[in-house]
């Protein structure tokens, strides 16, 4: 329990001590005009209270991730508390707010833009590719889930395919809709639930003396059931996405650029939901193996239960929260990948939109948009589950990386402090060339299955090439080209 308390200590100071240093290297301007205001057009240019863009945030970037990736990552031994701890502060909540202030700054453009305005034409050629890919696979994977739940709570004629149609309809519903309407109603709801559940596991843990095996006097061996084949790194942080850090949240975060109405409630949004998230990861990491009894008996549960997270969140939900414990479970479960998956496709639309310079004012136009995806994502959910979630694992941290060489490059020719997303970008740069080289054929995702020692070797020189361009390119940065935001 100690380590937790710690861990949680430092989660909260980390917002408030280092999320403070990365306010001040931004430079952030209260009196600056945001584009909710300036750029105002009732669709996705509406100004929301702070609280609201805060719980929208939050439940945008969080869904099941850091309930199902930590309970999965703390397979892995104590290390995944550190991860989380530090990942959140350091990288993953730093991630959010830069690439969310930039996109607040730029009048609310979507990832794919920024990156190209950043890093060339040519990347942001790339970034758009593997961006829209990535959340076409956000969808086809966070319709089918919650359907195949739904149909095993529900009579048998309201099968998995009635509710992937039911939940289809509602994605093009919160697409094409104002934000301020479905999602700027049912959101703030589904977040405050989110954060509800997971305080009350940390309440009940607390208050009744549960005791959490963390095994740091031990150190920090790996503990995973596969031992040697699944090294912490770099496969726990790579189950650990959200929760620490998350590609994903940098095509989020425009979305809620457009409806913060100041730029000092900036840090509160895109960092702060980050540490939110960096909590409730660290809240259900603790209780899987606080609940099953320690790491290897949290390893035979999940074999025992098919590796689904879901029942242990069910189960932990109901016998320490009680049935209300298990309304917020199933809400958890099936709520929340809904409210990711509807998000993706309106992130969609928007990147779409920008990069064609379509007015999304019109309705007929935002649906001439949506159109393509909705039958993309159709054709997806016919692939094979398990290939979309080890491919979107991948991709998804992937993303991490262009997002944060181009947060630098930003950082540097504007004058500010580059290094709080250079030294990110070098380490996930490392992290997810080492995973791709390293992960057997058919594990994780579709990789090299090379020995972890070549695949760290090729990591190690990625992340040196990627650093010595970027250096290259900072020293010939003529000053005549720096602009003062």
């Amino acid at each position: 329990m100690t380590a937790f308390l710690i861990a949680l200590v430092a989660l909260v100071a980390g917002y408030f001590i280092y999320g403070s240093f990365v306010e001040r290297v931004f430079k952030t301007d209260p009196s600056r005009p945001t584009p909710a205001s300036s750029m105002a057009d009732g669709i996705d240019y509406v100004a929301l209270p702070t609280w609201k863009v805060y719980l929208i945030q939050f439940l945008n970037i969080a869904g099941v991730g850091p309930i199902f990736g930590a309970i999965m990552g703390v397979m892995y031994g104590p290390a995944a508390f550190l991860w989380i701890v530090f990942g959140t502060i350091f990288a993953g909540a730093v991630h959010d707010f830069i690439s969310g202030m930039i996109s607040l700054r730029q009048g609310g453009k979507s990832l794919p833009e920024i990156v190209g305005t950043e890093l060339g034409k040519k990347i942001k050629l790339v970034m758009s590719i593997f961006t829209c890919v990535l959340l076409v696979m956000v969808i086809a994977v966070f319709v089918r889930t919650p359907a195949n739940l739904l149909a095993t709570l529900t009579p048998e004629h309201l099968d998995a395919t009635f509710w992937a149609i039911c939940i289809f309809l509602y994605y093009v519903l919160a697409t094409l809709l104002p934000v301020d309407k479905l999602i700027g109603n049912l959101y703030p709801l589904f977040g405050f639930a989110l954060l509800f559940m997971a305080v009350g596991i940390m309440g009940y843990m607390i208050f009744n003396g549960v005791e959490i095996p963390e095994g740091f006097s031990e150190g920090l061996f790996n503990r995973h059931p596969a031992g040697e084949a699944a090294p912490i790194f770099p496969m726990m942080c790579i189950s650990i996405a959200c929760g620490a850090i998350s590609g994903f949240h940098a095509t989020q975060s425009p979305m809620m650029a457009r409806c913060l109405n100041n730029e000092k409630h900036g840090r509160k949004v895109f960092y702060g939901a980050m540490v939110s998230e960096g909590i409730v990861a660290l809240i259900w990491a603790a209780a899987a193996i606080a609940f099953t009894g320690g790491y290897d008996k949290l390893a035979s549960y999940m074999a025992d239960n098919g590796q689904d997270a879901g029942i242990l969140v069910h189960e932990v939900c109901v016998k320490w929260l009680g049935a209300f414990g298990g309304v917020l479970a199933i809400l958890g479960v099936i709520a929340a990948p809904i409210t990711t998956g509807d998000t993706a496709m309106r992130s969609l639309r928007l990147i779409i939109a920008d990069a064609l310079g379509i007015s999304q004012k019109q309705f007929v136009k935002r649906l001439l948009v949506t159109v393509p995806i909705i039958a993309i994502s159709f054709v997806l959910l016919r692939v094979n589950f398990d290939v979309l979630w080890r491919y979107f694992a991948w991709c998804n941290q992937t993303l991490s990386i262009f997002t944060l060489w181009a947060c630098s490059v930003y950082l540097a020719k504007t004058g500010k402090a580059y290094l709080i997303t250079m030294i990110p970008a070098m380490f996930m740069t490392a992290l997810c060339v080492t995973f791709i080289c390293y992960a057997p054929l058919g594990a994780y995702t579709e990789g090299f299955g090379l020995p972890l020692e070549y695949s760290e070797s090729i990591g190690v020189f990625a992340m040196l090439v990627c650093t010595g361009l970027f250096l290259y390119w900072k020293r010939n940065l003529n000053s005549s080209t720096i602009v003062l935001d």
